[in-house]
């Protein structure tokens, strides 16, 4: 693959590549990948993000971020203001290392919004209303008129290998434009395998199966999904 590849959204400072990182990378650079975002989940990661962009300067790029669910099993809950205004001031220390804010989303527990697709329909609102312009939409699971929405805002969707797996995203995949669409692995959840470890080497498997459904060459995707990459990550160097 002579085009270089982005991996738009993915969990690098994850515990699971705590003892592989370099392989993970070198894997990684083997499949094509010129760009890693690497995003978080919660403000104890800020500081691994940090030191991974520094680590692999050029390579992996850091954002911050905070989940729209925190804590875990009893102690889940919607993401609070207390668990944001602690690490607000980091924000503005790092500012000129962030290539993005993410991960975030709305606080909508399993219980107010129980699946993906109406958690997708949820967020659309109060983003155009707060006025952002720029926004990836991830693992974008919504129904297709929830996504002309999107497309309406000028928004950027991206798919994980998993889809390889699940011919639902296939309509999406064919109704949005390529020019709309960004690569992701979400690594190190969302693989082709179940209850495997996903790392961001898997993005040709998202590119090949974009190809097979929109019935085009991978390089085009790769071409065309990396330019995106670069309009939207406007700080993104290859």
């Amino acid at each position: 693959m002579d085009e270089p590849l982005v991996d738009c959204h993915c969990h690098l400072s994850a515990n699971e590549f705590l003892q592989d990182m370099n392989d993970v990378v070198e894997r990684a650079k083997q499949a094509g990948v010129k760009a890693l975002i690497a995003v978080t989940e919660g403000a104890s990661e800020f500081e691994s993000v940090i030191q991974l962009s520094k680590a692999y300067q050029g390579l992996i790029f850091p954002c911050f971020g905070i989940h729209p669910l925190q804590g875990c099993q009893q102690d889940l809950h919607s993401v609070r203001i207390q668990d944001l205004e602690p690490v607000l001031p980091l924000f503005q220390v790092f500012r000129g290392d962030l290539v993005a804010v993410g991960e975030i989303g709305l606080d909508f527990t399993p219980w107010y919004a129980p699946t993906v697709q109406e958690r997708n329909e949820h967020l659309l609102w109060p983003f155009s209303h707060l006025g952002i312009r720029h926004a990836l939409l991830h693992n974008f699971a919504g129904r297709p008129s929830v996504a002309m929405e999107g497309l309406q805002a000028g928004y950027y969707f991206s798919f994980p290998p998993a889809v390889s797996r699940n011919d639902q995203r296939d309509k999406l995949i064919k109704q949005i434009p390529l020019e709309r669409i960004c690569l992701e692995t979400d690594s190190p959840a969302l693989g082709p395998e179940k209850q495997v470890r996903n790392e961001p080497k898997n993005i040709t498997i998202s590119l090949e199966h974009i190809a097979k459904v929109k019935g085009i060459s991978t390089e085009i995707v790769a071409e065309i999904t990396t330019k995106n990459a670069l309009c939207l990550f406007s700080r993104l160097n290859l």
